[in-house]
């Protein structure tokens, strides 16, 4: 399975952009999608998360407020709506999934996901 972003751009600060990612190829039903980020010289950090039916959603502290994580479940679709953006969201946003069911709740960590995009960069300019 791969998973392609897409939305990804410049911005200036206090825009918005809308991220997508959607699978290809063999696709099957993820129990878990979620949002990271890598800004240059850092790790990949999370941004957010959604469950299989949409219900449940989470997100970082730095993000919350500003982004909306949400899913298009016949589609098996995720988008990321980024709000009031500013410079230091300057990152490539990378898109992850996985198909194994979790007791745990949220799924904040790169080792929780199977599955992963190649990234799309995302600029803010202040």
């Amino acid at each position: 399975v791969q998973l392609v972003e897409s939305g990804g751009g410049l911005v200036q600060a206090g825009g918005s952009l809308r991220l997508s990612c959607a699978p290809s190829g063999r696709t099957f039903s993820m129990y878990v999608m979620g949002w990271f980020r890598q800004a240059p010289g850092k790790e990949r950090e999370f941004v957010a998360a959604i469950n299989w039916n949409g219900g449940n959603q989470y997100y970082a502290d730095s993000v919350k407020g500003r982004f909306t994580i949400s899913k298009d479940n016949a589609a098996n679709t995720v988008f990321l709506q980024m709000n009031s953006l500013k410079p230091e969201d300057t990152a490539v946003y990378y898109c992850a999934a996985t198909s194994k069911w979790s007791r745990r709740w949220p799924l904040k960590m790169n080792d929780d996901y199977d599955y992963w995009g190649r990234g799309t960069q995302v600029t803010v300019s202040s």
